[in-house]
């Protein structure tokens, strides 16, 4: 079976009224995969991209409703300066090449974590793109840029101990106002993470979207991840059975 046929059956097989409404992806392993090829770390991200844009349209036409990409932790600014840079380049490069795609395809972008600290190119990439696809109504796709689900808990935290103080908030808090205060706010938490690489942990991502999604790990490398493995993915979280606490 060639890899066009499984593809193809494996798109057919999908069910489309099981389909996760929310999909988060770790996307890990782009250093690795180009040091055992013999090549810089920076062709490893290189590819990387090309794997976003085709997980990207992929999760579109499925009908995926809401796709979260872990791009840049805050983490990562401890890498050496001339990968961070690089890796700070790639969502203009990214934006420039895609854009218009994105526009016909009814994709609508956004951003989770703190720009404040991102270089001003990135937010203007960003933002460009939030605004010219703003209209749209299909797909969501999240980039979390300088995110850290600890920072963006204590954030939250902080906000809410302000709107306590400056009297916009009565009683006691529950879990559902708690997530108004979260840069994932009026969003379904993921029903499934998938993280590439083989490494098993979810690195200080979504921790409080995560608590009832369904784990997917595999030992491809990201530039590596194919439709085909996004789709097995969701072919597996499909024959699940998710209880949240039940019997």
């Amino acid at each position: 079976m060639d890899l066009e046929q499984k593809e193809n059956e494996l798109k057919s097989s999908i069910e489309p009224d099981r389909l996760p409404g929310h999909v988060a992806i770790i996307m890990d392993g782009n250093g690795r995969w180009a040091v055992e090829k013999g090549l810089p770390r920076q062709e490893g991200h290189r590819q990387g991209v090309e794997t976003v844009r085709e997980t990207v349209r992929c999760s579109s036409e499925l009908g995926i409703n809401i796709l979260t990409l872990f791009a840049f932790s805050t983490e990562n600014w401890q890498r050496p300066a001339w990968e961070v840079n690089y890796l700070m380049s790639l969502p203009e490069k990214y934006f420039n090449s895609e854009l218009p795609d994105l526009v016909r395809n009814n994709v609508r972008v956004n951003l989770i974590g703190d720009d404040s600290k991102l270089p001003a190119r990135v937010r203007k990439a960003v933002n460009e793109g939030a605004e010219a696809t703003k209209n749209n109504t299909g797909m969501l796709l999240n980039f979390a840029l300088n995110y850290g689900s600890r920072f963006e808990i204590v954030m939250a935290v902080n906000k809410l101990i302000k709107d306590a103080v400056d009297g916009k908030i009565k009683g006691k808090i529950n879990e559902k106002e708690f997530s108004k205060y979260l840069y994932t706010a009026d969003m379904h938490d993921p029903d499934l993470l998938i993280r590439t690489s083989g490494e098993l942990r979810i690195s200080n991502f979504l921790l409080w979207q995560l608590a009832y999604s369904e784990l997917w790990f595999t030992d491809v490398y990201w530039p590596d991840f194919s439709r085909i493995h996004l789709m097995e993915a969701i072919k597996d979280y499909q024959v699940r059975k998710r209880r949240f606490g039940k019997v």
